[in-house]
């Protein structure tokens, strides 16, 4: 994360209460909005298996 109160984290490793708040304000304009957005849905729809399965993948 770029910017705010989680300065430097992966975005995956957002809580989903942040997530739920920048939907609620509104997503940034890009790419990092479209990627915020896209893991709010992966969240909120109960496909955390897609995060692990990177995160195994790829080692983050």
């Amino acid at each position: 994360m770029p910017f705010g109160k989680y300065a430097g984290r992966k975005l995956c490793d957002l809580p989903t209460y942040y997530l739920e708040w920048f939907y609620a304000q509104g997503w940034p304009k890009g790419r990092l909005g479209a990627m915020l957005e896209t893991l709010f849905v992966i969240r909120t729809e109960g496909l955390h298996e897609i995060l692990e399965e990177l995160k195994k993948r790829y080692g983050t």
